[in-house]
């Protein structure tokens, strides 16, 4: 999915994919997602099974925690933008603390936002529609 250059309001019916090696976080997110008005949620358990799953469907949104086994969501990432078909799909990483290397790094590999935990679903709605340029009343 490329961005277009008119800021767009994100279409709530586009596949999502929630990564997070957290069990209840991945049920916090859904649920956020879901009240925020996304109907088309999938989940992985850490970075490894999300590229699998993102290498079969095509999603219009990632939101991944940043620390996870097997693989990172900073890894993640990394391997999404050298990859010609992942790389323009919009990533909010998401961190347990405000670790501003971790910040700086999540920019340079291309993410659209970095929210820490916890945010509110308000604080999470703004930041996708940041990452899809889209204004605040847009949506």
């Amino acid at each position: 999915m490329m961005k277009s250059q008119a800021a767009t309001a994100p279409d709530f019916a586009m596949p999502v994919l929630i990564v997070d090696d957290y069990a209840a976080m991945l049920r916090v997110l859904r649920s956020i997602l879901a009240t925020i008005g996304f109907t088309d949620i999938d989940v992985a358990k850490d970075g490894a099974t999300a590229l699998d799953m993102l290498r079969r469907r095509t999603y219009g949104l990632v939101i991944s925690d940043w620390h996870m086994a097997q693989m990172s969501g900073h890894d993640l990432l990394r391997e999404m933008k050298a990859d010609a078909e992942l790389a323009a799909t919009p990533f909010i990483m998401i961190g347990a603390e405000p670790n501003f290397q971790h910040l700086v790094a999540a920019r340079q590999a291309g993410a659209n936002a970095f929210l820490i935990k916890p945010f509110s679903a308000a604080l999470l709605r703004e930041k996708i529609l940041d990452a899809f340029g889209a204004t605040r009343g847009a949506a």
